[in-house]
């Protein structure tokens, strides 16, 4: 027995020690596991939260645009409406002009007929201007 116990201690040892070096293996591969899992969650909270942020930047940056799309309708709106009051404006003095000398002419031409006689444009002008100016 003497001869034969040292060869199966050996071979028990060695066993022993191949199952341990197996065991710590498994354990740090489960280790390593966790930490896998642990990094897949933490990165993946980043991915959402970076997300979000791209989501609200893109939001942001639309409602700008519609904002200045707005502003910068109104400030048509706005150029055009002055530009077509100030022709209104031009339009509505054209129109007086030109009816104050249709009236002048029509003054003249009636107190000519009720005068009977031709009146001097020239020496009457003062007189046409004060009742166009009147009206």
């Amino acid at each position: 027995m003497k001869y034969v116990w040292p060869p199966i201690l050996a071979a028990m040892q060695e066993r022993e020690q191949k199952i341990s070096e197996g065991l710590a293996a498994a354990d740090k591969a489960s280790h390593d596991l966790e930490l896998a899992q642990e990094k897949a969650v933490e990165r993946l909270k980043e991915a959402k939260t970076e997300a979000a942020g791209i989501v609200d930047a893109a939001n942001r940056r639309a409602s700008q645009i519609v904002d200045e799309a707005k502003d910068a309708a109104v400030a048509e709106a706005n150029r055009v409406k002055t530009a077509a009051q100030a022709e209104i404006e031009q339009e509505s003095n054209r129109a007086r002009e030109q009816l104050r000398s249709q009236v002048a002419a029509l003054s003249l031409a009636g107190a000519e007929k009720v005068l009977g006689a031709s009146i001097d444009a020239s020496a009457h002008a003062d007189i046409v201007d004060k009742l166009a100016a009147e009206l």
